[in-house]
């Protein structure tokens, strides 16, 4: 297979130690045995890129060095390393942002969205894909048909933690589902959830401005600070998307007798209350979902075939040199649901 000629730099955007925005220069990595060479089209702003930038911190993983934020990414393969042979030079991807170690008891379980030792786009000290050109290992690269646009293929990463939501809950024909939280992933659950044929899909949430885009797409909701969810909606399952302690503790008193909560948001907190009568008392299932496992060829399908349209939920497209304007885009526009970078025009 034959590889076409390379720059030998590329235009980088870095988040500093000082948690400033640059674009360097870096060198084009080479890809390693088994590895693809991707040059990237668009990348995504998740809540984390926001959160790394404006705080410089998640949890325990600080920035401490330059990073590269970015994880929500697509492009095309421009080189393979030596052991590829299954994807021309030239094809459509769209990148699965965390490779784990693969030798780990949970690995060799299937489970490798929790593998102690995952490597994951943006996640320190791990750079990610606000770059030119980005290397991940084969069986994370996933063939999109050139149909489906650059875009639509970085909010494939989104659209995963939303079929995981939806696995966890066992969203099918005829379920009644409660989303508690408007925002990008909550909506892409809703809509996981609309193609898996759930009956009836609510959306809560107390910003008025993304529950007015849910009901554009078609969406059922609730202001949740005007009206108590438990006295407007019975579901059989909840898939808690704000991390809130308030609609965590509303939506599972909203849950049907047997039903089931999927805790999807990511609280503030590491200590929320929960309703234990009501737990107790309805015999719910209760779980929560880290990232997702073995989604990306569902999530493919469904965008492929049209059953779920990702460029609707595009508010607004930056260059590489506007990632801080898209990673600040959010406050001129509230009701904005997903700003793209586009590295490669």
């Amino acid at each position: 297979m034959s590889t076409p000629s390379l720059p030998d730099a590329q235009r980088v955007s870095v988040l500093g130690t000082d948690l400033s925005i640059g674009v360097e220069e870096r060198p084009v990595p080479s890809p390693a045995v088994g590895d693809v060479l991707v040059r990237v089209r668009s990348v995504g702003i998740c809540g984390s890129d926001i959160h790394y930038f404006e705080h410089g911190r998640i949890a325990d993983f600080i920035v401490e060095t330059p990073l590269v934020l970015g994880h929500e990414a697509s492009g095309e393969v421009v080189a393979v390393g030596a052991g590829v042979e299954d994807i021309p030079l030239g094809t459509r991807v769209a990148m699965e942002p965390g490779v784990p170690c693969g030798a780990c008891e949970q690995c060799r379980a299937g489970r490798y969205n929790l593998c102690p030792d995952v490597r994951f786009f943006a996640t320190p000290p791990i750079d990610g894909a606000f770059a030119e050109y980005v290397t991940l290992p084969r069986a994370f690269v996933h063939p999109v048909p050139d149909h489906v646009s650059f875009d639509a293929a970085a909010l494939l990463e989104p659209l995963s933690v939303g079929v995981w939501a939806c696995e966890k809950g066992d969203v099918r024909v005829g379920v009644r589902v409660l989303i508690t939280g408007a925002g990008p992933v909550g909506v892409m659950a809703a809509l996981v959830a609309r193609a898996n044929g759930a009956s009836e899909i609510t959306i809560s949430d107390v910003n008025p401005d993304r529950l007015a885009r849910a009901a554009e797409l078609g969406f059922s909701t609730i202001d949740s600070r005007s009206t108590s969810l438990p006295d407007a909606v019975e579901a059989d399952v909840l898939l808690e998307c704000s991390g809130a302690a308030q609609a965590i503790d509303q939506g599972i008193r909203s849950v049907a007798p047997a039903g089931k909560v999927v805790l999807v948001g990511m609280s503030p907190s590491t200590m929320v209350e929960l309703p234990v009568g009501v737990i107790q008392g309805r015999e719910l299932w209760i779980t929560g979902t880290f990232r997702y496992a073995h989604t990306y060829p569902k999530a493919v399908a469904l965008v492929s075939s049209g059953a779920i349209d990702l460029d609707a939920l595009v508010s607004k497209n930056f260059s590489l040199d506007g990632v801080e304007q898209a990673l600040t885009y959010s406050r001129q526009d509230p009701a904005a649901m997903k700003v793209v970078v586009r590295v490669s025009e």
